[in-house]
């Protein structure tokens, strides 16, 4: 009898389980629960889901003209669609959303968007449950009364609003809209294009830095690449005379050495933007970014002067994009210390081991100077960075006793160190174009790497510097910049030299150019080279080992 009931409770538990399945499959499928129940289902993600879009246009200096719509009921998103441009008017997107828990019947799901003059139920008929409705600027909303839509991954959950015709999007579940928007733009080449996020937000995984198998491993450092929204303007263009538009000639320098190089690790040592021509700081941010995400390349970032200089984003809200973005490293670092992507990445050693063979140091040099009065011209590191640095390094090296190998360490910063312009410095790799513009006031930050080991610092900010500068103990002051000076090797201090074409050049026929770091952690080697966007495009130029058995050479 027992026997009996217990197979009977096992039968029924057997349907039920089997009836549980086919109400998911069905409910995917077709959407036939209530939604107390589909909420709650494990195939189910609810969220806040776009239920309409709109743009609000006013005119600047006319009473009760608002570009305002009823709060309650509207999100604005703070972006001007013209930019500021316009002396006249101004126009704004508006969304309504919704948490998919508080739909109702009579509430319909965004299913795409499109732009263009005419219906587009002829080139994309809707469904049975569906409706292609318009708005202002020849937006079209594909809107879709089906129960559950927004589970089914295909409705628009966030919108965003990029600019000009070089724009792009690689934010995951994110689809910008070639066509832009057609509200007159007053200015060619920032017309506004809407891009929207299909289903909920991805979460990116950071990816893990090792020396390859081969025992190497190459960071291509691009710097100053000065990127607008929109194509920008070129500065000091070779050869001469020719057309030039800045940021499609900066990306495809960046493209291609991209795709020959094949870098395992991409850092973009500040000035990626140029404030004066990035009234919305965003794009140019994603535009690079898209280079980086299509190719699968890791990349970190830290701030220049100009990357936060007259625009509508400050650092926190590009750091923000940066950490959103796949592939990113870009981290704000500690909020305790001075400015914002302070920290360290670290690169295993290859296999499976889980010591690290190089370690990067990655500091904000700030912006310009906070006393001009005393120390005219640019800020400079201080003294809790110094401090954040120096406990960072003397924990790490605890930690990196315990590999076999020689551990090896560098840094990247934008602005110069005072020690740049030290005339004692022997000067290899490269030329000495410009004055160092470095910090009038001496931190120390340079005589602390010494001290904790590290052999390599390299900025950008002086764009036709492209010289490494190697520091040794005693040097003597001198008139003549290239000496071999006394003592032994302590530092190397190079320059990226600039890449792009929206910041200066010229000083003598400069062409842009990038900077190569091979490490070999096989023999605790360092290697540095540059490779040219016009002239000798295939060579490696001025390639100099800079450590050689974990110590600094000259």
């Amino acid at each position: 009898m027992n026997k009996r009931i217990i197979r009977t409770i096992v039968q029924l538990l057997g349907i039920a389980s089997l009836c549980f399945l086919i109400a998911i499959i069905v409910d995917n499928t077709y959407s036939v629960l209530p939604a107390s129940i589909h909420n709650h289902l494990p195939a189910h993600h609810p969220g806040t889901i776009i239920t309409d879009i709109t743009i609000k246009t006013c005119t600047r200096g006319v009473p009760f003209s608002s570009c305002q719509l009823d709060p309650k009921e509207w999100h604005r998103l703070e972006k001007d669609l013209y930019l500021d441009k316009s002396w006249s008017r101004r126009a704004y997107l508006h969304i309504k959303s919704k948490q998919e828990s508080e739909f109702t019947t009579d509430d319909a799901a965004i299913l795409d968007l499109h732009v263009g003059r005419t219906n587009p139920s002829s080139i994309q008929p809707p469904g049975p449950t569906e409706e292609w409705t318009s708005r202002p600027g020849s937006l079209w909303l594909l809107c879709s009364s089906k129960r559950h839509e927004s589970d089914s991954g295909h409705a628009v959950t966030a919108v965003d609003v990029l600019f000009g015709p070089d724009a792009a999007d690689p934010r995951p579940g994110w689809r910008m809209r070639d066509t832009p928007l057609l509200i007159d733009s007053p200015i060619k080449g920032l017309e506004p294009h809407i891009t929207v996020r299909i289903g909920q937000p991805h979460v990116p995984t950071k990816p893990v830095l090792r020396i390859r198998r081969d025992g190497k491993f190459k960071i291509m450092q691009a710097s100053d690449l000065h990127l607008a929204t929109g194509f920008g303007v070129c500065r000091d263009a070779l050869p001469e005379g020719q057309p030039c538009d800045a940021d499609p000639r900066t990306l495809e320098f960046v493209s291609r050495l991209l795709d020959t190089e094949k870098p395992d690790l991409v850092i973009l040592s500040g000035d990626q933007i140029n404030g004066d021509t990035s009234p919305d700081t965003q794009t140019p941010i994603l535009k690079l970014a898209d280079l980086l995400i299509r190719r699968q390349i890791p990349y970190a970032a830290i701030f220049g002067n100009h990357d936060d200089e007259k625009t509508p984003l400050s650092r926190q809200g590009s750091m923000s994009i940066y950490q959103s973005l796949p592939y990113s490293l870009t981290e704000p670092g500690p909020t305790s210390i001075s400015g914002i992507g302070n920290y360290v990445l670290e690169v295993l050693a290859a296999g499976t081991s889980t010591h690290a063979a190089l370690t990067l140091y990655l500091l904000d040099t700030h912006t310009y100077s906070p006393d001009e009065k005393h120390y005219h011209g640019y800020d400079w590191l201080k003294e809790d960075q110094i401090t954040w640095f120096r406990e960072m390094s003397r924990a790490l090296k605890t930690k990196h006793a315990k590999y076999a190998k020689i551990h090896l360490d560098m840094a990247f910063i934008h602005i110069p160190l005072p020690e740049y312009r030290e005339k004692g410095n022997m000067i290899k790799g490269g030329e000495w174009r410009e004055g160092v513009t470095a910090p009038r006031f001496d931190s120390g930050f340079g005589k602390v790497l010494v001290e904790e080991g590290v052999g390599v610092v390299s900025c950008g900010h002086d764009h036709v510097n492209d010289y490494c500068a190697l520091q040794r103990e005693h040097n003597v002051e001198s008139d003549i910049t290239e000496v071999k000076g006394v003592g032994r090797n302590e530092l190397w201090m190079c320059y990226a030299g600039g890449a792009g074409f929206g910041g200066y050049g010229g000083y003598g026929g400069y062409h842009r150019r990038i900077r190569f770091w091979e490490v070999d952690a096989n023999n605790g080697r360092i290697m540095t080279y540059k490779k040219l966007e016009y002239g000798d495009t295939e060579s490696r130029i001025d390639e100099l080992v800079v450590v050689d058995g974990g110590r600094v050479v000259g």
